[in-house]
């Protein structure tokens, strides 16, 4: 069964950027459809941003204009470019994709935005 996993996160200060990878664990998964999600602690998870199979590109208003997401050409890895990041972005980082009738999500990678 493919997996999804999510890396790139860490400590950053606000303002500055992060680049989040989504690979696939099996080089034939194509992420034709990706979302990205977050977890803030104590909230639940919201959804980020998403790029469908005619990359069409939709954010959240909350990330609108600071974040990009995107895919390499093989489809195999997405990212999610943040840019100007707040406080108020800290959270776990969830990729997920449509597999079959079910979506695969991948274990999360922490972004914590403090000075």
């Amino acid at each position: 069964q493919v997996q999804l996993v999510e890396s790139g996160g860490g400590l950053v200060q606000p303002g500055g950027s992060l680049r989040l990878s989504c690979a696939a664990s099996r080089g034939t998964f194509k992420l034709n459809v990706m979302n990205w999600y977050r977890q803030a602690p104590g909230k639940e998870r919201e959804w980020v941003a998403n790029i469908n199979s005619l990359d069409n590109i939709h954010y959240a208003d909350s990330v609108k204009g600071r974040f990009t997401i995107s895919r390499n050409s093989n489809k195999d890895t997405g990212y999610l470019q943040m840019n100007s990041l707040k406080p108020e972005d800290t959270a776990v980082y969830f990729c997920n994709a449509p597999a079959g009738l079910n979506f695969v999500w991948g274990q999360g990678t922490l972004v914590t935005v403090s000075p």
